[in-house]
Parts: C-alpha cells; sequence; structure tokens
C-alpha cells in the first residue's frame, strides 16, 4: 500500500469523525446574526466591541502613546537589571510572527472579493481597535507572569486569569480563574498543534509544491512531501530547544526581512501604478459606505472588513501576552504599549497594503471572485503582483514559506507553556511536547485534516470568549498599571534633561575658563 493511499485514509477516516463535532462547534462559536442583509457572526462583534471600550477605558492609548510605545520599543526605558529574556523589540517580533501570515496574503484578497474595496477601511478601523485590546492583555500577561529559578519565565492568560482574579475577588475569583486557566491552556494547546503548526506546514507545502514542479515535481510526491515535512520539523525542532531567547533570535531577524520584502513587493505594483493610486484610495472610502461585493451594502463591507482583521491581529485572543511576558520590564504597562503596535503592524500595515495592491493592480481573478466565482485567495494575490513582476509567484511562495515557519515557531512556545501549565515544567515533560510538535510537522506535509483544523479555528475564538471576560474584570489592574508607568517615564525624562542641563553647565565653564 502506498503512502498517498495511506495518508488518504486517514484523512477519510479523520474527516468522518470530526466533521459532525467541527461543524456542531463551528454553528456554535460562530453564530451569525442577520444585520443590514448580511450575516454577522457575533464572535467578532464580542472582538470588536472589546477593543472600542479599552480605547475608550484608556483614553485612546493606542493613538496617545504610539510614541511613547516606539521609544520603549528602541530601548529608550531599558533597566539592565529588569526580569526577562528578550528584549522589547525581540518579544514584539515574536509576537507578530504569530500572527503575521498566509491570513495577510491570501485572506485579504478573500475579504476584499466578498466586501469590495471597502472592506480594507473597516479592516483598519478593526485593526486600530484591536491595538488598545492588546495593550490591555498584555500588560497583564507581564504583570501576573511567573519567574522560574533559572531565569525564564512564563505567562499568558492561564497565568493572569487565576493569579489577577484571586488578587481582586479573594477565593471566589481564585477558583473561577483557575478554570479559565485550565480552558484557555487546552483551547491553545489544540489551536496550536492543528492551526498553528500542521495548516501552516500544509498551506506552504502546497505553494511550494505547486511553484516548484507543479504535479509532475520531486515536491508532489510522496517522497518529496516526507522530505520537505522532515526539513522543516529539524529546523522547528533545534530552534525550539533554544527556548524563547532562540526564538525570538530567528524571528527578530526573520520577521524584519520577510515583512519588508513582501512590502517592497507592493511598493514596486503601487509605484508602476502610481496614477491609480487617488482612484484606489476613493474607491477604498466609497465602498466602505456603498452596496459594492458579494456581501453587498455598507453593513456588509464593515462585517468582512472587520472578521478578516479580527481574525488576523489576533487583538483579545490571550496568545500574544505568552510571547511579550518574555520581555526584560519591571513595568508590566511598558511591554503592553509595545504590544500595541502588533495590530497596527500585522493589519494597518501588512493587511492594507495587501488589499491596496490588489485594487490597484484590478488581476482579471479579483472581478471574477466578485462575481462569486470560486477563485483561490493565494491566486488573487499572486495574480495582482504579476501584473508588475512576473516572477513574483517564487517570491510569495517564498514569503509563505518563512511566514509559515515563523508562525510555526511562535505558536511552538505558545503551545510548550500551555502544555507545561497543564503536565508540568519537567525536562521530561517540555521534550514530549517538543517531539509532538516536530512530528506534527512532518504530519502537516502528508495531512490537510480539513476537520480538525476548522474544529482549531473555533477553539482559537473560543479562548477569546474565555480571555475577554478576564480583560473587562481585570481592567482597573491595567490602569494602575498603566500610570505607574507613565509616572516612571517622567521622573526618568526629567532625569535625563536634568544630567544634559548639568552636562551643559559643565562645558561651559569649562569653556569659560
Amino acid at each position: 500500500m502506498s503512502l498517498d493511499s495511506i495518508t488518504q485514509k486517514i484523512d477519510d477516516a479523520t474527516s468522518d469523525f470530526f466533521d459532525p463535532i467541527s461543524t456542531a462547534v463551528g454553528d456554535v462559536v460562530f453564530y451569525t446574526v442577520p444585520v443590514g442583509g448580511a450575516d454577522l457572526p457575533l464572535i467578532v462583534a464580542w472582538l470588536v466591541i472589546a477593543g472600542l471600550v479599552f480605547t475608550c477605558w484608556f483614553g485612546f492609548v493606542q493613538a496617545r502613546k504610539i510614541r511613547l510605545a516606539l521609544d520603549v520599543v528602541r530601548g529608550k526605558y531599558d533597566e539592565p537589571d529588569a526580569p526577562g529574556e528578550v528584549t522589547h523589540f525581540q518579544a514584539l517580533t515574536a509576537a507578530v510572527s504569530g500572527t503575521v501570515g498566509l491570513g495577510n496574503i491570501a485572506g485579504v484578497a478573500v475579504a476584499v472579493s466578498i466586501g469590495g474595496a471597502g472592506a480594507t477601511f473597516w479592516m483598519i478601523i478593526c485593526g486600530l481597535l484591536g491595538m488598545a485590546s492588546k495593550f490591555v492583555e498584555v500588560t497583564l500577561g507581564v504583570k501576573y507572569r511567573e519567574e522560574h529559578p533559572d531565569g525564564t519565565v512564563s505567562g499568558g492568560p492561564m497565568h493572569y486569569l487565576p493569579k489577577g482574579l484571586a488578587e481582586r475577588f479573594g477565593s471566589g475569583g481564585a477558583k473561577f480563574g483557575k478554570v479559565l486557566a485550565v480552558c484557555s491552556s487546552i483551547l491553545i494547546l489544540f489551536f496550536g498543534l492543528f492551526g498553528g503548526n500542521l495548516f501552516q506546514t500544509n498551506q506552504s507545502y502546497a505553494q511550494i509544491s505547486s511553484t516548484f514542479g507543479g504535479e509532475e515535481g520531486f515536491l508532489a510526491t510522496s517522497s518529496g512531501a516526507v522530505f520537505f515535512g522532515l526539513l522543516i520539523a529539524v529546523l522547528v525542532g533545534l530552534v525550539l530547544l533554544g527556548g524563547i531567547r532562540s526564538i525570538a533570535s530567528v524571528t527578530s531577524r526573520l520577521v524584519p526581512a520577510m515583512a519588508i520584502m513582501y512590502l517592497i513587493a507592493c511598493l514596486i505594483v503601487i509605484g508602476v501604478n502610481i496614477t491609480a493610486v487617488p482612484d484606489a484610495i476613493g474607491t477604498i472610502f466609497s465602498g466602505a459606505f456603498e452596496a459594492e461585493g458579494v456581501a453587498g451594502g455598507i453593513i456588509g463591507a464593515l462585517i468582512v472588513g472587520f472578521q478578516r482583521a479580527a481574525f488576523s491581529n489576533e487583538a483579545g485572543i490571550g496568545s500574544a501576552p505568552i510571547a511579550h511576558s518574555a520581555a526584560k520590564t519591571k513595568h508590566p504597562a511598558s511591554e503592553g504599549l509595545v504590544a500595541l503596535l502588533e495590530p497596527f503592524i500585522d493589519t494597518v500595515v501588512v493587511c492594507t497594503m495587501t488589499a491596496l495592491t490588489i485594487v490597484i493592480a484590478n488581476p482579471a481573478s479579483w472581478g471574477e471572485a466578485r462575481e462569486g466565482q470560486d477563485v483561490g485567495g493565494v491566486t488573487i494575490t499572486s495574480d495582482a503582483f504579476e501584473t508588475v513582476l512576473p516572477w513574483f509567484p517564487h517570491l510569495l511562495t517564498l514569503a509563505v514559506l518563512l511566514f509559515a515557519f515563523s508562525t510555526i515557531l511562535t505558536w511552538g512556545y505558545y503551545g510548550l507553556k500551555a502544555w507545561t501549565h497543564l503536565f508540568g515544567r519537567s525536562k521530561t515533560s517540555e521534550t514530549i511536547f517538543k517531539s509532538i510538535w516536530s512530528s506534527f510537522v512532518l504530519a502537516g506535509a502528508l495531512l490537510s485534516l480539513d476537520s480538525l483544523i476548522s474544529l482549531a479555528d473555533s477553539a482559537l475564538f473560543l479562548l477569546a470568549v474565555v480571555n475577554i471576560v478576564g480583560l473587562y474584570l481585570l481592567a482597573p489592574v491595567v490602569k494602575r498599571e498603566l500610570n505607574s508607568f507613565l509616572e516612571f517615564v517622567r521622573r526618568r525624562d526629567s532625569g535625563d534633561t536634568a544630567d544634559r542641563d548639568a552636562e551643559a553647565a559643565d562645558t561651559a565653564a569649562t569653556k569659560s575658563l
């Protein structure tokens, strides 16, 4: 029996068993209500409302403090003896690598096909609101992180939910928080294995095998799939052995490189079609408030844009605080401010550039998709770039591969923290998880397991329900931490000013002599 027939049988058996479960859970998690002729998933509304509430609660912190956030990232307020494992910049790139991926390339194309160009405007709005949610959850992640004797740290919803609720509400809050912590750990682990690992390998393998050789090439064979899977599994395993320091070292180089590479390609297409830019921007704004796209109307464009942004930047989900908790800082809100840059990079910059490129290039496949034809998102994006860059499919393949690799690394770290919360931090426990994680990388090149991946998507957004309940209850803690950090910044800045004044006075005195 060939390997292909074996994997097909596994896929079929898995689908037969899990399809009914996946469908039932998905119907609950992504339950929709009709709004203005379009269907609004309540989970999307849950995420967007949270972003709006936190934006108002913290006085539009994402607008008022973005310059301070950039100062923190570049190390202006670093303290040499601060606990943690990685710099602010490394924590940011590690977290961004977990969100920037195939959704920014294919998902955006689908969004502007279903909701029209106007969906881009609502993506941006949702991304801006998500910055506030990310600020809140990451501040809590650092506030209640656990520092281990070996200098490593653990954070995330499995830590701040039980500790924070116990601190605010006593024994009742502690019990409730422990239940939420176990639920969040299980959901993170499940999504990590199937959505953050197997799906990423599967999609990157499909892209690279179709680009290099097609159906007749070596990579399209079962031997090629095993080779690809083993190669990625070994690379992932080697990086995971080094923990968050190793992951951050890779992502701090990989994420900026691949983002710059992708954005340069976008700018080339936009630059060649520079005369079309005003019309494209006008189309995006007018499309946000007019009937356009398959979904139809302002409500349709709004829902599709919000949905794409919410699924892309994961603000409020609770995953990013795990990576950000490793940042070297004594002030939790400092890393919260760094984290608010994440949805800006993921949604406001990368997603918007993809959408703008598609609207400006206006490939035939985009028109076909808007008419209701079944056209893949990657195809639309690739066709848009190919109007100017005939060799772009190869670059897109490299981007998909790098995005997928960095996502697997980051979610490997997230999964490890969830695993150790459930099963302990022993060396044996960690080795078992890393072995399982690497085996899922290999499986991703051989199996699609669509029903389990769909179930994993449901698990991720169930996590948002668990997490945001805790964020609402612990928001006053975040307010105190923000005020504390702003006071530290004022003292630090006034001290720097005094030092500069003293130095200037000394220089003037020296010259007078």
